[in-house]
């Protein structure tokens, strides 16, 4: 086989890459480039090589966070474009077009390919040889958000909340593709959520904590999440009432109690300060559905929300409605999805599975959107992250996608979030075909979404953009399948010196983990660095995981048996995600290669 020059920098880099921490590119450079090229075979090899480095000078904007198949798609790019400058639009790692970059702003035509994700980077040829990419952004294409739901959220309306605010924050959350918002603690009241009355909204009410809601600014925020191709949800419990809902026309008969008595009534309790404690009623009860159905009729009606997230309160034990039957919360939560369905058919409906508590009840409705399911310390190992969404999976038919409600660093009541922690469970989410509930008006680390206690950094701040671009340009190979694709699988580093242990999940601590899946007839392998994890906890309650050590070069066999016709990797630690074909070789069955680096995550796609 010819011998492969890497380009590497690793030696001038790798201090400013530890300095780092969020994972990303350092802001000059690059780290060492990956082979390309023909060839290939049962017995074959890729002998030619263009070399990938990137120096990330430009920034690059759209105008919404999804587009529909021939929609125009909006460009800016801030920073200098050097002369010789190239637009690249990629699915993958197949080029679809490719333009000079001749303007800080320019427009695409989405192909008409559905649900489709691409990545369109600026890039220059250093020489014959060597590609550096400038700057990099996602586009995704699909005409229903709820196939590859990105789920963002806001949960403060105050007078703070200015348009001018209000935009800078849908811009981030743009940038990062988030394509659903749900609106949390908008209401006035969780039985009559609507401020004021249908005839007559009210501009500024309570909420739970007594805090001011301008009605003008949820309307804002629906506006501007509209104009940007997201989509508004509202936020309020399936069985929620407050201490005054008798004279709203609540009836003592519809509500669950502890004992047979109808005497104590199941209850949320909150803070003396509060408007009131939350009662609990029965979500199966026919005539609080339609209650509470004609509430949300008041809302659609005044404000334009396109759809319904519906939560619970997980698992409440034994619990009795008014004439003293035992209620079956699971089954009364699936009893009200239809009847919301029924009402509204047109708006969209996601339903909170706390602890996964009646997720398959959910989900056997067939009317949800996609499948949501808040965390807590019975699913708090990466682990579980896999067996929740291998759940959802089945229970699904095979149909929707799942998002995590996952709060990061709980133990922290101040200051930063750790970024390792945060990026290694994006990863791994990320990698399984999950997303994380986590950016809004400010980034989520607690279950009262009002709470901002932590605030991101700016090497976090950029290095999440970073994988959300990974998790929208890759979207067909991330979510586009479900876990029966799934292989176990793990290459093997052929050199001893480096010690590095590669194992098929589930993750092991200090060992590089392969999750892998079949693609539409591609080996999709994703190694995620456990090797200097302190824990095996997604949650990082007090925000102790270290930054991986980089992994460089790193010499890979596979047995393959299968001819393979190219070999190429991404990652959204390294190049801003953009992808690199690799050199190998295949022969008598096993393929062998040379893996650039492995900071956080690695995607590997043998074709």
């Amino acid at each position: 086989m010819k011998k492969i020059f890497y380009h590497s920098l690793f030696s001038l880099l790798l201090p400013l890459l530890i300095a780092c921490g969020g994972g990303d590119d350092p802001g000059n450079g690059g780290g060492n480039g990956g082979g390309g090229g023909t060839g290939g075979g049962a017995d074959g090899e890729v002998t030619n090589v263009v070399n990938v480095t990137s120096d990330l000078t430009v920034d690059l904007s759209t105008d919404k966070a999804c587009y529909r198949p021939g929609e125009t798609v909006r460009f800016v790019a801030t920073g200098t474009l050097p002369a010789g400058a190239k637009v690249r639009y990629r699915t993958l790692d197949a080029v679809v077009a490719e333009q000079d970059a001749t303007s800080d702003s320019w427009t695409w035509t989405a192909p008409a390919a559905d649900f489709t994700g691409y990545l369109v980077d600026i890039y220059r040829e250093k020489d014959a040889n060597t590609e550096v990419v400038l700057g990099t952004i996602a586009v995704d294409v699909s005409s229903d958000w709820t196939r590859f739901p990105r789920y963002g959220f806001v949960a403060t309306f105050d007078q703070t909340k200015t348009d001018e605010v209000i935009g800078q924050e849908m811009d981030f959350l743009n940038r990062c593709h988030i394509n659903g918002v749900q609106f949390q603690d908008w209401h006035n009241k969780h039985h009559w959520p609507l401020g004021g009355t249908r005839d007559r909204l009210d501009d500024v009410y309570k909420d739970i904590a007594n805090r001011d809601i301008y009605t003008r600014v949820v309307k804002g925020y629906i506006d501007a999440q509209h104009q940007r191709g997201m989509k508004a949800m509202f936020y309020n419990l399936c069985f929620g009432a407050l201490s005054d809902a008798a004279t709203d026309g609540v009836n003592e008969q519809w509500y669950i109690f502890k004992g047979t008595g109808h005497t104590d009534k199941d209850s949320h309790n909150l803070p003396s300060g509060w408007k009131s404690n939350i009662y609990l009623l029965d979500p199966a009860n026919t005539e609080w559905q339609q209650y509470i159905a004609q509430r949300n009729d008041d809302v659609y009606a005044n404000i334009d929300f396109d759809g319904y997230q519906i939560d619970q309160l997980g698992n409440r034990g034994d619990r009795y409605d008014y004439n003293g039957n035992k209620v079956n919360l699971p089954k009364g939560y699936a009893s009200f999805i239809d009847a919301m369905k029924r009402k509204h058919p047109d708006k969209r409906l996601v339903m909170n599975a706390v602890s996964s508590y009646g997720a398959s009840q959910i989900a056997g409705t067939g009317k949800v959107d996609f499948l949501y399911n808040e965390l807590w310390d019975s699913e708090a190992a990466f682990a579980d992250l896999h067996t929740v969404v291998k759940a959802n999976d089945q229970y699904s038919g095979h149909t929707l996608r799942t998002v995590f409600a996952a709060y990061m660093n709980y133990n922290r009541s101040s200051g930063e979030f750790n970024t390792p922690g945060v990026l290694l469970t994006d990863a791994v989410m990320f990698a399984l075909g999950g997303a994380h509930l986590e950016l809004g008006d400010h980034m989520l680390c607690k279950e009262y979404f009002p709470n901002n206690s932590l605030a991101m950094n700016g090497a976090l701040r950029t290095a999440i953009v970073r994988y959300y671009d990974f998790h929208t340009a890759y979207q067909q190979l991330l979510r586009g399948t479900d876990t029966s694709s799934e292989v176990s699988v793990a290459p093997t580093c052929t050199d001893a010196t480096k010690r590095i242990d590669i194992n098929a999940w589930p993750p092991k601590r200090s060992a590089v983990t392969c999750y892998a899946r079949q693609v539409d007839g591609k080996t999709v392998m994703h190694l995620l660095n456990f090797r200097d994890a302190d824990q095996l906890s997604w949650r990082d309650m007090d925000g102790t995981m270290p930054v991986p050590q980089l992994l460089s070069n790193i010499p890979l066999s596979l047995s393959l048996a299968t001819p393979v016709k190219k070999v190429w990797v991404a990652t959204p630690d390294f190049h801003a995600g953009a992808s690199q074909e690799l050199a190998f070789e295949q022969k008598e069955g096993t393929l062998t290669f040379t893996l650039p680096f492995l900071r956080y995550w690695t995607m590997i796609v043998i074709e």
